[in-house]
C-alpha cells in the first residue's frame, strides 16, 4: 500500500530499533521500510529508500545526531522526530536537534517500563503521522535563539537589558499564542521582536516536559522581554512571556484586577496537554476585547475552537497563512470556522500582534467590568 507512511528508524541501539520496528507494526497506516544504526548509513538508507519521515536518535557513533540533521536537511528536506533518552543532557540534545530542523520530539521512557513503552511507541506514531503532512522547506533556517544571543552583535545580548527592570507592571492586555510541529522556529523568530514592554504573552506549543523548560529559556536568552515556563499562580506582565510546561493545561484566571495563571493537570483536550483551545478558551471568558489571538502552524484543530470564543468575546484573531505554515492544519480550520480576522505571514506575525494589542488599549484598560 503505497498510501502507508515510510519510515526509517535510526537508532544506535538494536534493541531500540527493533521495539520501534515491532511497536509501529501495529500501526497498519506505518510501513518501517529500513533501520540504521549510525547517520552513514541512515544517509545510504534515505538515498536508497526515499522514506516519508526519519526516526532519529540524538547520540551516535561517528556523527551526532544534530550534526547529521545539519548536514541532512538542506540535500533532503525530510521531516526528522528526534527519540530521545528523558534525561538532563538527552533533552537539551534533543532540543538542539529542534533548533536544527527536527519538526517533533519523543521520549523515550526510563528503564524497561512496559506501559511506558507501549505509550510512547503510539505517541512516536501519532508524531509520525503529523510529521508525514509537514512541509520542512518552511521550517525558517535561522540560527537558534541560543546561539543567537551569544552573538555579540545582537542588540539583546546587553547584559543589563532585563536586569534594568523591575517586575514587570500587571498587564492590561494579554496575547495569546498557540501552535504545534513546526511552531518552535516560528516562535524562536517572532518572540525576540517583542519590545521590552510587550504586554503579558502566553504560549501553548505542543512539547513533552522539560523541552517547554528548554524553548522558554532560549528564548529568554534572544529576547528583550522576560521568557519563562508557567508555574501555578504566576502573575500576567508587561514584558513578560509564559510558556505552558508540558503535560500541564495553561489557563488565564483573575483576581481582582490582576491576572495570573493556572497551571493544572487534566484530561487532554483537542488531543493535547496543553492545549490551544483550553487556554484560549480561559483568556476569553478572563481578557475578553482586551486579548489578541493567533494561531499557528500545526496538525490537527486544536486551538479553532477557542480562538472563535476569544474572537465571539471581542478579541483580535489570526491564524498563520498557508504559504508560511509548516503544516497547514490548526489555522485552517481556524479560517474555515471564522476565527480568524486574516491569515499573517510567519514574518509579520509579530507587527500584527504588537499593533492590534496597541488596537486593545482603550478596551477597558484601566478599569474591571464584572
Amino acid at each position: 500500500m503505497r498510501d502507508r507512511i515510510r519510515t526509517l528508524i535510526v537508532d544506535d541501539s538494536a534493541i531500540v530499533r527493533d521495539v520501534l520496528e515491532r511497536g509501529l507494526a501495529l500501526h497498519p497506516d506505518i510501513e518501517v521500510v529500513g533501520k540504521a544504526s549510525d547517520a552513514f548509513s541512515a544517509r545510504d538508507r534515505i538515498v536508497l529508500l526515499r522514506p516519508d519521515v526519519v526516526t532519529l536518535d540524538v547520540e551516535m557513533p561517528g556523527m551526532n545526531g544534530i550534526e547529521f540533521l545539519r548536514r541532512l536537511l538542506p540535500q533532503y528536506p525530510i521531516p526528522v522526530i528526534v527519540v530521545s533518552a528523558v534525561t538532563a543532557e538527552g533533552s537539551a540534545r534533543a532540543f538542539e536537534a529542534l533548533s536544527a530542523g527536527a519538526v517533533d520530539v519523543v521520549p523515550k521512557p526510563r528503564g524497561s517500563d512496559r506501559e511506558g513503552l507501549a505509550r510512547m511507541v503510539g505517541e512516536l506514531a501519532d508524531r509520525i503521522r503529523e510529521a508525514a503532512a509537514a512541509d520542512v522547506g518552511k521550517i525558517p533556517r535561522r540560527s537558534s535563539p541560543g546561539n543567537r544571543a551569544r552573538d555579540p552583535r545582537n542588540i539583546h545580548d546587553a547584559p543589563h537589558a532585563k536586569a534594568a527592570r523591575g517586575a514587570g507592571d500587571s498587564s492590561a492586555r494579554v496575547l495569546a499564542i498557540g501552535a504545534s510541529t513546526g511552531g518552535t522556529a516560528v516562535i524562536g523568530a517572532m518572540v525576540p521582536e517583542f519590545p521590552a514592554d510587550m504586554p503579558g504573552t502566553l504560549i501553548v506549543q505542543h512539547m513533552p516536559p522539560v523541552f517547554t523548560r528548554l524553548f522558554a529559556e532560549s528564548l529568554d536568552r534572544a529576547s528583550r522581554v522576560s521568557v519563562r515556563e508557567a508555574k501555578d499562580g504566576d502573575a500576567v506582565e508587561d514584558g513578560l512571556v509564559l510558556v505552558a510546561p508540558g503535560d500541564l493545561h495553561m489557563t488565564l484566571a483573575r483576581r481582582d484586577e490582576r491576572w495570573f495563571v493556572r497551571c493544572l493537570p487534566g484530561e487532554k483536550v483537542s488531543g493535547h496537554r496543553p492545549s490551544v483551545d483550553v487556554l484560549f478558551s480561559s483568556v476569553a471568558d478572563a481578557a475578553g476585547s482586551r486579548a489578541v489571538g493567533v494561531l499557528m502552524t500545526g496538525m490537527g484543530r486544536d486551538g479553532a475552537d477557542g480562538l472563535l470564543r476569544m474572537r465571539e468575546a471581542g478579541a483580535r484573531c489570526f491564524a498563520q497563512d498557508e504559504a508560511t505554515s509548516v503544516v497547514f492544519g490548526m489555522p485552517r480550520e481556524a479560517i474555515l470556522n471564522g476565527a480568524a480576522e486574516r491569515a499573517v505571514p510567519a514574518d509579520d506575525i509579530a507587527g500584527v500582534a504588537i499593533a492590534a494589542l496597541a488596537s486593545r488599549a482603550g478596551k477597558g484598560a484601566g478599569r474591571w467590568e464584572p
